[in-house]
């Protein structure tokens, strides 16, 4: 699709939902090529149809991949806050006929998947609250 072409499809999408920022749009877009480009890698250069959970993992891997420890920030300034935010941008762009899908896609796919904004952030906590707590003498009598 022309680049042109996927401006309008946004300009129109915003006309009718407001709730997310132009750039996600395109951060989406570039979410899905991410992931079918390592789907294709991981099934032998074959391109497939790519799942909901599948697209939201890439979108969680793009993000970080793109913008590190500011992806959750970000993600939150353009409205993308959970699995589900994503989804509706996707079935936006279906309605646009500018991603596709097949009959079995539909909306619950993106539905509590994974905490998505957690996801974001818990890659760049300090080791001490990533790890559970190492139980110590000294925890092990505080515990008791």
């Amino acid at each position: 699709m022309q680049a042109k072409q996927f401006e309008q499809s946004v300009v129109s999408i915003l006309k009718r939902d407001q709730r997310f920022d132009p750039h996600a749009y395109f951060f989406l877009k570039d979410a899905l090529d991410f992931t079918l480009k390592h789907i294709a890698e991981e099934n032998g250069g074959q391109a497939r149809h790519v799942t909901g959970p599948e697209l939201l993992a890439g979108c969680r891997d793009f993000a970080l991949e793109q913008f590190g420890p500011m992806a959750s920030t970000l993600m939150s300034e353009w409205g993308i806050r959970k699995c589900q935010d994503l989804g509706d941008m996707v079935f936006h762009l279906i309605e646009e006929q500018v991603f596709g899908k097949q009959d079995s896609d539909k909306p619950e796919d993106f539905s509590e998947v994974f905490d998505f904004e957690a996801s974001l952030i818990v890659p760049f906590l300090p080791l001490s609250r990533n790890a559970a707590p190492k139980k110590t003498a000294l925890t092990k009598r505080a515990i008791s």
